[in-house]
């Protein structure tokens, strides 16, 4: 029987990588939501997005489609956690993003504690409340 030393089979957390069309873009989109920056490989086809969380890169993908949420054609999506979800919504939509689910402008006191949107790719995200109450 062969052993594996645990310090060199160890597996740590790297990125979460999407691909897309427009890479740069992408990236630029993710940034500007969360606050962080942008750190382009210097090939120019994968940009890492550098902020407060894990990191999100994005990899360019020419004939890249995008996932056809809800139909069964996402691969993953990312969730995010907000407080305001209607500042969030608009900055979404601001940066190029798009509501899937709902697609109308929040209400006060929602009862689904999650709503649905894509990136400039067609990446599903979601922005959720931490609590129940969050979104008074």
């Amino acid at each position: 029987m062969t052993t594996t030393d645990s310090t060199t089979s160890k597996i740590g957390w790297d990125c979460v990588a999407l691909d897309c069309a427009d890479a740069a873009g992408v990236a630029q989109f993710y940034a500007d939501l969360l606050g962080g920056r942008v750190e382009a490989d210097p090939d120019g086809d994968w940009f890492n997005v550098v902020w407060d969380g894990p990191r999100i890169a994005t990899q360019l993908a020419p004939n890249h489609q995008s996932p056809d949420w809800p139909r069964g054609h996402q691969q993953a999506h990312l969730d995010f956690v907000v407080v305001d979800i209607a500042a969030a919504h608009e900055r979404v939509l601001e940066l190029g993003g798009v509501a899937l689910d709902p697609v109308e402008a929040p209400h006060p006191k929602p009862d689904r504690g999650f709503r649905v949107y894509a990136d400039p790719a067609g990446h599903p995200f979601c922005l959720c409340r931490p609590t129940r109450d969050a979104w008074d």
